[in-house]
Order: structure tokens, then C-alpha cells, then sequence
């Protein structure tokens, strides 16, 4: 193995990352330090600095990304209302560039010989974390255990970590992988790798309550946004991440954002996973459904086809790239007249649209009315749909004249 002086790994304290430390050591010999991305996973940040430093980090950084995460990537993909594959609201995607940016910063400035991640080599993270330290140093050097120790199972690495008295909150019978942060948690692996099996909500939901735990009365909310941006809850003007902390209590509670889906996976293989994004689905509804009332047509029909590729493109890990800049830029322009409010109603699972309202609608009762109207001559639409149609007159009258000849 090629010798490093100082690496800097990319740590959670989780399974992974947890023996990794003693890894390096142990193979490359090297100095260890830790640092932590903190995008709103709150209660997993406990502690981690005393355990990096007990198990032989030389630092512990633990960075506050949550404001630059919250306005500088999760509030542009909902202007996008970008989903992958119609259910998945990005929430590891999203997280994955910001931290692996920090990551190189830090390394630089600690005069590292390279960066080290935990992500296998099934999975779409290694080339998430990869892509950004290639955007910013792609010179630098990059470990990934996973593609090359002889550890083979999450079972093998926790006899790995009881062996070397390495402390994990997790045991065989727990070993979900999960990944959480302010805008989502994930759950994959055990019985979840059936996809006949009906995942055990009762068991594994942290962030929301099962349909059957959440209350019998409905609840209404009132979402306030400017040019796309949510800035209010119920009239209360809010930062994003206190926002998006107030939704995931109250959508929780309602189980909101609960998603089970088979995905395709970038490295090719499909993966089934549990998501609960209790926030970020009210808000990508009230966005979506303010954009109705204040988008034309042709505006809003091509940027759902945006959209797809926006989710593509976050979902592969290209944040840092020039497509990913320039539909931003477009998808900015759209949003300039996307202001208003809309209210929801939230009953055990369900999001309702309640009503909505901006001053840039679209939507004119006088045209659209079923009543009297002084504005549209509905003898207009005759001359419009033999226009329309006129095509598929001709077609027909083609057609009609090779059966006459006997065509």
C-alpha cells in the first residue's frame, strides 16, 4: 500500500467510519483526522469528537453546514422540484457535495496527503463524495476501504470493532444502515433486502408516526413563499433550517413523507430503502402547487422535463458541474414570480391543497368561470379547433381518398 503522512476522513461515527480510524492506522500507519459535517443530524453528533479522539483520530472537526445546506442546495432542488424517480426527495444526495467540499477545504488547510470515505462500492455515495473532491482538488488522493480491505460484511465489521474494543451503538439484530439529517432519514439493509417483506415502521420510524399513531383530527398549515423560497410557517417569517425543523415535527406527527421504494441505483444494481422526509414533502407540495397557480403552460410543462434531469444530475452526485449550474440559472428565472401562500391540510399521511393565493396568479375567475362571462366569446373555440385540427382532417381525408381508389 502507497504510504500517507495525514489523511482526513470523512466520519459519522457510525459502523463505517468507526473502524476506519483504527484501519488506517493499522495499514497506512498514517495520522487521522476526523471531520464531521453537521447537515441537522442533531443527536448523532453526541459525543463524536470524544469517541474520534479515544479511537485515534488526532482531530475531531465537527463543521456547521446547515444554513449553507439548507439555502445553497436543498431550497434549489425544491425550485426544481426535483424528484428521482417520482418518490425520492434526494435527502443523501443533496448532502453528499457540501460535506465532500468541506472535506477538501480541510484537507488543504491540514496539509493532507488524501481523504478517506466509508462508502462501499455498491453504493451511489462513493461517487458522490469522489465527484466533489475531484472538484476541488483532483489531484488529491482518495481511500475507499470498502474497494479494498478483506472485511466483506457489516457482520465482518462488527467483529472488527468488538475485537479491537471500538464502541458501536448497533448490534446484528439493529444493523439497519441509516443515514439522517436535517431533511430526511433513510433506512436500508436486513429484513429490508426483501422487498415481499413490509418494512417494520413500528420498529424503525424515528422521524414520524406510523398511520395508525397519527392523530384523527386534521391539521392545517400556511406556507408563505417568495420566488420559491419558503420564508413562513403559519405568518411566522423563519430561517430555512428552523423552517424545515417546525415540518418535520408537525408532518411527523402527522406521518407525512414516509417513502418505500426499489431504486436504481448509479452503479447499476437496484436497492430498496425506507425514507422519511416529513418537511420536505409538505414542502415540495406547496411549492409545486403554488407554481400552478403563477407558472404559464409552456413554462411549466418544460421545466418538469428540467426537473428530471436536475434529479438525475443530484441524484449521480454532479452538484459541481457546469449542466447542474447553467439549469439552476434557468430554473432561477422561473421562480421569479413564484410568490404567494398556500394552505395544507395534513391527516394521517394525506397532504391536501386547502387553498392558495399570490399576487402574481395566473388563474382569472372572469375567463374560467362556469357563469356569465363579458370577456370570452365562446364562439371563438370553432375556429381555433378546426385550426387545431386541421391536421387530422387532412390525415383522414387522405385516408378516405386511398380507399376510394382501392389503396
Amino acid at each position: 500500500m502507497k504510504k500517507y503522512n495525514k489523511v482526513v476522513l470523512a466520519y459519522s461515527g457510525g459502523l463505517d467510519t468507526s473502524i476506519i480510524i483504527s484501519w488506517l492506522k493499522e495499514n497506512y500507519g498514517c495520522e487521522v483526522i476526523a471531520v464531521v459535517g453537521n447537515v441537522g443530524q442533531k443527536d448523532e453528533l453526541e459525543g463524536l469528537e470524544e469517541k474520534a479522539l479515544k479511537t485515534g483520530a488526532s482531530k475531531c472537526y465537527i463543521e456547521d453546514l446547515t444554513k449553507e445546506f439548507v439555502n445553497d442546495y436543498i431550497f434549489p432542488t425544491i425550485q426544481a422540484n426535483a424528484i428521482y424517480e417520482g418518490k425520492y426527495l434526494l435527502g443523501t444526495s443533496f448532502a453528499r457535495p457540501i460535506i465532500g467540499k468541506r472535506l477538501v477545504e480541510i484537507a488543504l488547510l491540514e496539509g493532507a496527503d488524501a481523504i478517506c470515505h466509508g462508502c462501499t462500492g455498491k453504493g451511489n455515495d462513493q461517487v458522490r463524495f469522489e465527484l466533489a473532491v475531484k472538484a476541488f482538488a483532483p489531484d488529491m488522493d482518495i481511500i475507499a476501504p470498502w474497494r479494498i480491505w478483506d472485511i466483506k460484511s457489516r457482520e465482518e465489521e462488527i467483529e472488527y470493532a468488538l475485537e479491537r474494543k471500538i464502541p458501536i451503538s448497533i448490534s446484528y439484530e439493529t444493523n439497519y444502515s441509516k443515514d439522517k439529517n436535517l431533511w430526511h432519514l433513510s433506512h436500508e439493509g436486513l429484513d429490508l433486502e426483501d422487498p415481499s417483506n413490509e418494512p417494520k415502521y413500528d420498529k424503525i420510524l424515528e422521524l414520524s408516526n406510523t398511520l395508525e399513531k397519527a392523530p384523527d383530527k386534521a391539521t392545517y398549515i400556511t406556507l408563505k413563499f417568495e420566488k420559491g423560497i419558503p420564508v413562513a410557517l403559519n405568518g411566522e417569517e423563519l430561517d430555512g433550517v428552523t423552517l424545515i425543523e417546525k415540518l418535520n415535527e408537525i408532518g411527523g406527527e402527522n406521518a407525512i413523507g414516509i417513502i418505500d421504494m426499489v431504486e436504481n441505483r448509479l452503479v447499476g444494481m437496484k436497492s430498496r430503502g425506507v425514507y422519511e422526509t416529513p418537511g420536505g414533502t409538505i414542502l415540495y407540495k406547496a411549492h409545486k402547487d403554488l407554481e400552478e397557480l403563477c407558472l404559464d403552460k409552456e413554462t411549466a410543462h418544460y421545466k418538469e422535463v428540467i426537473a428530471l434531469k436536475f434529479a438525475e444530475l443530484v441524484y449521480n452526485g454532479q452538484w459541481y458541474t457546469p449542466l447542474r449550474e447553467a439549469i439552476t440559472a434557468f430554473i432561477d428565472k422561473t421562480q421569479e414570480n413564484v410568490t404567494g401562500e398556500v394552505k395544507l391540510k395534513l391527516y394521517k399521511g394525506n397532504l391536501v391543497n386547502a387553498g392558495m393565493k399570490s399576487p402574481y396568479s395566473l388563474y382569472s375567475e372572469e375567463y374560467a368561470t362556469f357563469g356569465e362571462d363579458a370577456v370570452y366569446d365562446q364562439k371563438d373555440s370553432a375556429g381555433f379547433i378546426n385550426l387545431f385540427g386541421l391536421p387530422i382532417t387532412v390525415n383522414s381525408k387522405m385516408k378516405e381518398s386511398l380507399k376510394k381508389a382501392g389503396k
